[in-house]
């Protein structure tokens, strides 16, 4: 089951993401994570899908993607909305055949993975603007989740900034 967890910055989305994974059947296996704001266009698809060698100038050997590295677990690709439309349309298509193509490469590899994404942005304004695939929304928010903000949630300060100096005084032997 695939799903999408939406809510503002410092919600705790990979919090979240990280704990479906270690209290689900895949615990054992990989979480691996992949923040798609942090790369340009040119390389996400380097870092999600791999490349075979020669398949670009700095593809001298094999390059194993993200969705080989969280093979059996879970990939959590934080900030979804920020991939762009040609990524989603390879994305998409491993949703629905459960197959990919690594860069340079015409043979599909097989993968089993767990999808679990996260968005600060409305997603449904993306899908309006043209920025993100309305198919892609629909096969990602199989198990929607959305966090309120960490305002709305005062409660939880307490937990938060005990867990916080805790570790901040092992980290300083304190």
């Amino acid at each position: 089951v695939h799903g999408l967890l939406t809510g503002p910055t410092g919600s705790g989305k990979s919090v979240i993401a990280k704990l479906i994974h270690d209290n689900g059947t895949r615990r054992s296996s990989p979480f691996v994570e992949l923040n798609c704001a942090n790369l340009s266009a040119e390389l996400i698809e380097n870092e999600l899908f791999g490349a075979i060698s020669g398949a670009h100038s700095t593809a001298h050997k094999p390059i194993s993607g993200k969705i080989k590295a969280a093979e059996g677990g879970t990939l959590f690709l934080d900030e979804i909305a920020e991939l762009p439309l040609e990524s989603q349309a390879k994305l998409l298509q491993l949703l629905q055949t459960r197959h990919y193509f690594p860069l340079g490469s015409n043979k599909p590899v097989p993968a089993d993975i767990r999808l679990i994404s996260a968005t600060n942005t409305a997603l449904e304004d993306a899908m309006s603007d043209g920025r993100f695939r309305e198919d892609l929304f629909y096969r990602l928010q199989v198990l929607p989740i959305e966090l309120p903000s960490l305002a709305k949630r005062k409660e939880d300060l307490p937990i938060l900034a005990s867990a916080l100096v805790e570790r901040a005084c092992r980290q300083h032997g304190i």
